[in-house]
């Protein structure tokens, strides 16, 4: 029998036959489908949403004069700018299996306590809110870590809490950016080379953190503590310390968000920031990062930023679509991502 292997014919020794051969040359052809197959999946898994992009870009240009307006192209970056920030931070915290429900609530608190700071001036204004964030993101992950209890009880808990103080502390009225705090209003108001400054700050925080998780340690280990935290224990990785870290950055960035959104309307809301953790959430899963953590990045999570804000620019160009309409599709449009980035990961090798 091992001898009969090894003639390449028939069990009696016989040389295949017409037939034989087209049955073999059909099964060659045959085989590459499914590696085909699951090479088109992982293109589409990787850059579907840039694909996605670029298709909603060239319909908004056929579809709309006014959509590749310079004014209309820099005031949907704009928009867009503040959530950037959340959802860079939303990215981290995912990146490492977690979730963070709370920073709509601390982007709140943020630009509340900048703005009430703002009479001391603008880096007084400024640091007093990003510290805010900071505080609230490291007690997040204290109790993640240290009281082991889930993420989502935990940024859920703090998502009320924090918007209670935020309502309470301002009788729910706004706090008024003071007039002395002119770097303040610049950073929500002013132009760069005639580039809103808070596009070019969103930018700049992109830059960072993906520079950040591509090039150092701390970024590895962020990803090493979503593939398998257990196993990132047993490698001797001080896994409790990179959730803390990235915890404190989310709250940093949605308290940034917070503070730039201020200056740009002068005032401090307590309301502020309110259903964006959604968005920032909505935004990370549309961009390809999993939420099962250890996959993903932060270019993805602006290309889905993007995406989902030319969609809504497009629906505001239109004209007949409510907000509430644009809440049930922009719910329709991610259970449809979800589905699409689960079927993709099944097809690709390492999705099996």
């Amino acid at each position: 029998m091992e001898h009969q292997g090894q003639t390449g014919g028939t069990a009696l020794g016989v040389a295949p036959g017409p037939a034989d051969s087209h049955v073999g040359a059909g099964a060659g052809v045959a085989a590459p489908v499914p590696a085909l197959r699951a090479r088109a999946a992982s293109l589409l898994q990787r850059q579907g949403t840039m694909i996605a992009l670029i298709a909603v870009c060239v319909f908004g240009v056929i579809r709309y004069e006014a959509f590749a307006t310079p004014e209309n192209l820099l005031n949907v970056l704009r928009q867009n700018s503040m959530l950037g920030f959340v959802a860079l931070g939303m990215t981290m915290v995912v990146l490492t299996g977690g979730i963070d429900l709370s920073v709509g609530s601390v982007l709140a608190l943020g630009g509340i306590t900048a703005a009430a700071l703002s009479p001391y001036g603008t880096f007084a204004a400024i640091a007093g809110g990003l510290a805010a964030g900071a505080v609230l993101g490291v007690v997040n992950g204290v109790l993640i870590t240290r009281a082991r209890i889930q993420p989502f009880i935990v940024t859920l808990a703090m998502m009320i809490a924090v918007r209670g103080v935020a309502l309470g502390t301002t009788n729910e009225n706004s706090v008024r950016v003071d007039r002395a705090a002119e770097g303040f209003l610049w950073l929500g108001r002013g132009r760069l080379l005639g580039v809103p400054v808070p596009v070019l700050l969103a930018a700049l925080a992109f830059l960072i953190g993906w520079t950040v998780l591509r090039y150092t340690r701390y970024g590895r280990y962020v990803y090493a503590s979503g593939d398998h935290q257990d196993a990132a224990r047993l490698l001797g990785l001080k896994v409790d310390g990179v959730l803390i870290t990235t915890y404190a950055v989310s709250g940093v960035l949605a308290a940034l968000a917070g503070v730039v959104l201020a200056g740009r309307l002068g005032a401090g809301q307590p309301v502020a920031g309110a259903g964006w953790e959604l968005d920032a959430i909505a935004a990370v899963v549309v961009g390809g990062t999993l939420l099962s953590g250890g996959q993903g990045g932060v270019g993805a999570t602006l290309v889905g930023v993007l995406l989902l804000g030319v969609i809504f620019n497009l629906f505001n160009l239109e004209g007949t679509i409510t907000p509430w309409w644009q809440g049930v599709l922009r719910g329709v449009f991610l259970l449809g991502v979800v589905v699409i980035q689960s079927r993709l990961q099944r097809r690709t090798p390492h999705g099996h």
